[in-house]
């Protein structure tokens, strides 16, 4: 999968501004993002920008993350083509489980929807 190596060897930070960019777009914010990260990585404010800062390639994003929620195979749904659950690569399923949390909250619903609440 030459394609999925691609993607983990790509900063977080080149990716981050777009999710802003599509929450914002749709007159969410940049807090409801981190939010959203934070909730499903166990990351926090100070942890984020070091990884923003330190241009983290999404595995090392994913692999060092402090606790993958627990809630996350409540997530279910189609996101780039693929039903995220059914995504047997751990690394690849939880950048999806990110895309499609983010694409929910463009999509206007609520936080609590969204952190499976």
């Amino acid at each position: 999968m030459k394609n999925n190596e691609r993607i983990y060897k790509m900063s977080f930070a080149g990716v981050y501004p777009h999710y802003i960019e599509k929450a914002e777009k749709k007159g969410r914010s940049k807090e409801e993002v981190h939010e959203i990260i934070f909730w499903l990585t166990g990351y926090d404010e100070k942890s984020l920008q070091e990884i923003l800062d330190n241009k983290t390639d999404f595995r090392t994003f994913f692999g060092q993350a402090p606790q993958i929620n627990q809630n996350v195979s409540l997530i279910k749904g189609v996101i780039c083509g693929y039903r995220v659950e059914d995504i047997e690569e751990e690394l690849m399923r939880n950048i999806r489980y990110l895309d499609k949390l983010i694409d929910e909250l463009a999509k206007g619903k609520t936080m609590e929807k969204i952190l499976r609440k």
